[in-house]
């Protein structure tokens, strides 16, 4: 058999990729898209599989590469050889550090996609434009992670940055990568809106959950929710949306707010917004379960000093720091372009750390 022993554990190479191998037989089956929804859900789970797949067979190719190079080269030198082996050498520390960071991706619904909001806090233009900038952090983040983002809904500030804003991210472990940045993220810096250029501290709070297929088991009654709908807002231009086609849906006995105007559509949009509530609210169900808590949004409830998982300071020093973990770093401009992997991965070191305590 084929294993690889990665970090303590044992990885069953054949058997994933027998697996895989038979998905991508039935794939070329003439029958396969009789049952649309199984071929999906098939899909997915091919797409999935090579992710996991791949970076291990890189990282088998290198090591083989990197062992006939140290071979080869006690009997000359090549200088080419050399470059490609220092080039091959960190891809190969790269990858090992990222499969490192999936081996801790175990929990149930780590592998599902994500639900991703960002909310201004209270302090209007100052809060806002932090929201905006920290929307730009994520984007890069989704970027450099391969992963698709789609646009539910987009509340703009009054004059500048975002009041709130929701997206669903796709991709292999979404949510398991991006659980670390629930919580409250406050930001110090000198204010460009302040002409007395004094400091500022702004906040703006991260929910993440999981995206749930349409199997789980949440019933919305009618006479649960209030259905308003309204013209989408946009930039302005030839695409702007001149119809009644926004969705915002309240769902009355929890009192969670859904709203989506991304579609042309009213129905898309309506479709959209009850596949977001069904996930909140079972997310609210598993969490209820867990700690008896009232409310998903609980440990967002106040987003002000105090409640922070993590500080950006710009001004009278550079640091990003995360309070859970301890990890911090100076560079903070390369934090807000999207580089916060050592953030997700430290907290998910801890986090599995915990667990097994």
């Amino acid at each position: 058999m084929n294993h690889i022993i990665i970090f303590g554990g044992l990885f069953d190479l054949d058997e994933k990729t027998k697996k895989l191998n038979l998905l991508e037989k039935e794939y070329n089956n003439p029958e396969f898209w009789n049952d649309r929804k199984q071929a999906e859900e098939k899909i997915k789970e091919i797409n999935h599989l090579k992710e996991i797949i791949n970076p291990v067979l890189i990282i088998k190719d290198n090591i083989e590469f990197l062992s006939l190079y140290d071979d080869f080269s006690l009997k000359e030198e090549n200088n080419n050889l050399s470059e490609q082996y220092q080039q091959i050498y960190e891809e190969t520390l790269k990858l090992l550090k990222e499969q490192e960071t999936v081996a801790f991706l175990g929990e149930e619904f780590d592998g599902k996609n994500a639900i991703f909001e960002i909310h201004a806090g209270a302090g209007g233009t100052e809060s806002q434009d932090w929201a905006q900038m920290l929307l730009r952090m994520y984007l890069r983040y989704f970027d450099k992670k391969g992963f698709k983002y789609e646009l539910i809904d987009e509340q703009p500030g009054e004059e500048v940055g975002i009041k709130s804003v929701s997206y669903i991210v796709k991709g292999s472990y979404a949510y398991g990568y991006l659980k670390s940045e629930k919580g409250v993220h406050r930001l110090v810096r000198l204010s460009p809106f302040d002409a007395n250029n004094r400091r500022h501290t702004s906040f703006a709070a991260v929910e993440v959950i999981p995206e749930f297929d349409n199997d789980i088991d949440i019933n919305i009654d009618d006479s649960d929710i209030r259905v308003d709908v309204y013209r989408s807002s946009g930039a302005g231009g030839q695409g702007v949306n001149t119809t009644d086609s926004a969705v915002r849906i309240t769902h009355i006995p929890t009192g969670i707010v859904v709203t989506c105007q991304n579609e042309r559509s009213q129905i898309k949009n309506k479709e959209i917004a009850l596949q977001v509530l069904r996930s909140k609210l079972y997310a609210l169900k598993q969490k209820e379960n867990q700690d008896k808590i009232n409310s998903i949004k609980s440990s967002n409830s106040n987003i002000e000093f105090g409640s922070q998982i993590r500080s950006y300071v710009l001004h009278p020093y550079s640091m990003v720091k995360d309070h859970r973990t301890g990890y911090e770093t100076s560079n903070v401009d390369k934090v807000l372009n999207g580089n916060i992997d050592e953030f997700v991965d430290s907290y998910l070191r801890k986090e599995n750390k915990n667990g097994m305590a």
